[in-house]
């Protein structure tokens, strides 16, 4: 579900629905909104399927170097046969409107470097027969607001969704964007997952790399804390893995490991860099062991360390390694040869001897 909603998105969300047939396929979304009714519309169709709902951008390989929202793409994709293509999550967004239309889905699932944005209507009046005076206008205006109102009121009701988003979105101005937090996300019941992962990722945007971010629940409360993974490749046969994380709220937790296949955890080279806010921990790994990662259905991230007390503390989560082997085996395809070690001058025997 991409582009603009506009006045004939319920038209071609049916015609395409109807395709579809029987096929319960995930429905991506990137959109920056739009038509109003037209969402909310769409949505109830969506309602009355099952459907799994989520944000993420859809990158045609056939595109080529042509920009995916121009004229020329657009016009591949609108075709109707089937394109090779990947869904990319970080930085998509579904703004406006598109919120309400994703509403309708039975499952929604928002991805920890996706966007779900929201501020107040905006009401567009025409009048005809005559200018209006701003009275006119300002009545008008007013309408409108107590129409979307009600009709999201209604809405949000009908697809389980907390009041409080509508609260919410009348105190962003239209010009402005608000981008729902893990938080807010839970709160309103629009994902109440607690940790939200992505794939492991092939990035070739400037330098190569195999990016997964993640959002986990810190421990003791109900705030929400961003996890970033860059893997990076120094040569063929060795690379570095980093590991960003927002600080952490539990204080003392000063060491952090990976599993591998081996006998004993990875652990991350100690301190951490500090930018505001963050702590980047860097390991390098060997090709052998990342493989051996890409191997295993899960990944152990274990923090640790001691309390002001003396207690020790540590915070694990299991990681997906969903997308790592193919990622790693693109990442792989672009790193340099190992540089051959420098030659070594050695000695004649009798010159050694003396």
């Amino acid at each position: 579900m991409e582009g603009q909603i506009d006045a004939g998105a319920t038209f071609r969300f049916g015609k395409f629905l109807r395709q579809q047939k029987d096929r319960d396929l995930p429905l991506y979304f990137s959109s920056p909104g739009g038509n109003l009714d037209q969402a909310l519309a769409m949505g109830n169709v969506l309602r009355e399927r099952p459907a799994v709902a989520r944000v993420a951008r859809t990158v045609v390989s056939e595109c080529g170097f042509e920009a995916q929202d121009g004229d020329v793409c657009l016009k591949l994709k609108r075709v109707g046969r089937a394109l090779h293509a990947d869904l990319l999550t970080r930085g998509a967004q579904c703004n406006s409107a598109c919120p309400y239309f994703m509403l309708g889905a039975a499952t929604r699932e928002i991805a920890p470097d996706a966007v779900l944005g929201i501020h107040s209507p905006k009401v567009v009046s025409r009048f005809a027969g005559g200018t209006p005076t701003e009275q006119m206008r300002t009545s008008a205006t007013e309408q409108g607001i107590d129409r979307a109102d009600n009709m999201l009121s209604g809405y949000f009701a009908k697809m389980g969704v907390a009041h409080e988003l509508l609260d919410l979105a009348k105190t962003i101005k239209f010009e402005d964007m608000h981008g729902l937090t893990r938080e807010e996300l839970i709160r309103f019941g629009i994902d109440r997952r607690e940790f939200v992962e992505t794939p492991w990722v092939f990035e070739s945007v400037g330098r190569t790399m195999v990016r997964k971010s993640a959002v986990a629940k810190n421990d003791g409360g109900n705030s929400y804390r961003l996890l970033q993974w860059w893997l990076l490749c120094l040569n063929n046969g060795q690379l570095e893995l980093d590991f960003q994380r927002q600080v952490a709220a539990v204080p003392g937790l000063a060491s952090v490991s990976i599993s591998s296949s081996g006998p004993k955890p990875l652990y991350f080279i100690y301190p951490p860099a500090k930018p505001p806010g963050f702590e980047i921990w860097g390991l390098r790994v060997t090709r052998a062991s990342v493989q051996a990662m890409a191997d295993l259905p899960q990944l152990d991230l274990t923090e640790a360390g001691f309390a002001p007390d003396g207690r020790r503390l540590a915070h694990s989560e299991k990681l997906s390694t969903e997308g790592l082997a193919a990622s790693l085996a693109s990442l792989l395809a672009t790193c340099p040869a190992p540089k051959d070690p420098p030659l070594q001058q050695v000695m004649p025997q009798n010159s050694a001897a003396k």
